[in-house]
């Protein structure tokens, strides 16, 4: 219970109504206090506190103002009978009963069967354990005596998970999960070493790795990952019928395991190394599918360069390209509704002209050619045939 308390909310909680004084009044003195505050206490919590520290020292002060006897809460723990006797008046008062080892099997059996395959979180399973006293109207086990319900629950659902999975896996798939998991599969990879992987590494411990940056021996990896994966021949519907919350949470349980496992640990792990090599195909199919994006794209860029690099360097060996640019849109100018052979490549023979870009250009203004505009916009001596320079 929290021990900070706004006083609006110690009054609604913690204030005793007429029903709860008139089962009061037969006390007096610290037991007087103690029964009220338990009281209190299992309306709020539907449990006892376990230990007198658990209740909020406000609550104390508030609640022995309301019965006028001193605020002396811890020597009520000492009278060990009235305790037993108070808490019994206190469960037929709210119609509770107290919880028996037979309701912590039953407990522990519905966990396991009902909340276990669907959550994973421990706290959650604590408080749907209390949630489902509080239902049944049994008085909830002590905090701790919860967490190792649960505990046991977990333990015999992970057993009962095991049991099952081994169970749809044929002998040949099972030995074929523990050389995996071991290291020393008699197949043959695709890249022919055997069990280990790239860096030295075992296929097992390649098989939890990422992809690398983009390229031809990442996507070959990432083939050989998945031929291996296949040849282990999982079941489709290994796990059809299991939450994928709780695949994830055993492929995690594999993958945060660093290094090898030893061999007395390989037949322990090969049944975890399922959920792990039946997620990862799947995901090393998306990988495979993103890195042949990713080169095709890879190569598409680098061809462009390639392209455009050379076509700049084939546009810089030509000299005077500007100017045999302007020629041919004369050309094409002077005869716009000509055909581009007529035009601008050879006229046909006989018509005694010649080609577009031997005439001689005619001048822009002059005492300047179209050819020689930089030297001749300088002021540079030139006479009126033209520039002064050979352009």
């Amino acid at each position: 219970m929290r021990q900070d308390w706004e006083p609006e909310d110690l009054i609604e909680v913690w204030t005793l109504l007429e029903d709860d004084m008139k089962r009061v009044r037969n006390k007096s003195g610290t037991t007087r206090l103690g029964f009220a505050l338990l009281l209190k206490f299992f309306e709020a919590e539907a449990r006892f506190p376990e230990s007198a520290k658990e209740v909020p020292a406000a609550a104390v002060e508030y609640v022995a103002q309301q019965v006028k006897v001193p605020a002396a809460w811890a020597d009520y723990g000492r009278q060990s009978k009235a305790i037993q006797r108070h808490r019994g008046e206190i469960r037929a008062a709210y119609g509770f009963r107290a919880n028996t080892e037979e309701d912590q099997d039953r407990l522990a059996g519905w966990l396991a069967t009902e909340l276990c395959p669907v959550e994973l979180s421990r706290d959650r399973l604590a408080a749907a354990v209390v949630a489902r006293c509080r239902n049944d109207h049994i008085e909830p086990p002590a905090p701790g005596q919860v967490r190792r319900l649960v505990g046991k629950a977990v333990k015999d659902f992970e057993k009962r998970f095991c049991r099952s999975t081994t169970d749809r896996l044929d002998h040949a798939t099972r030995l074929r999960l523990e050389d995996l998991v071991a290291g020393d599969g008699p197949e043959e990879g695709a890249d022919g070493d055997g069990a280990t992987a790239r860096g030295g590494r075992s296929h097992f411990t390649e098989l939890r790795t990422d992809p690398g940056a983009p390229g031809s021996e990442s996507l070959l990896t990432e083939v050989n990952k998945l031929e291996r994966v296949r040849r282990l021949e999982l079941p489709a519907d290994l796990f059809a019928d299991v939450s994928e919350k709780l695949v994830d949470a055993w492929r995690a349980r594999v993958e945060g395991v660093p290094g090898e496992p030893g061999a007395h640990e390989t037949a322990a792990a090969a049944v975890p190394a399922g959920p792990l090599c039946h997620v990862r195909q799947t995901e090393i199919t998306d990988s495979l599918v993103d890195l042949f994006i990713q080169l095709v794209l890879k190569i598409n860029t680098r061809a462009e360069r390639k392209v455009e690099k050379e076509t700049g360097a084939e546009l810089k060996k030509v000299r005077g390209k500007e100017a045999m640019l302007l020629r041919v849109a004369e050309a094409a100018l002077s005869e716009p509704s000509g055909t581009v052979r007529r035009v601008i490549f050879l006229w046909p023979a006989g018509r005694g002209r010649s080609r577009p870009w031997q005439r001689r250009p005619r001048r822009t203004r002059p005492g300047i050619r179209p050819g020689c505009a930089r030297c001749c916009a300088r002021r540079t001596r030139r006479t009126d045939g033209g520039c002064s320079r050979r352009c």
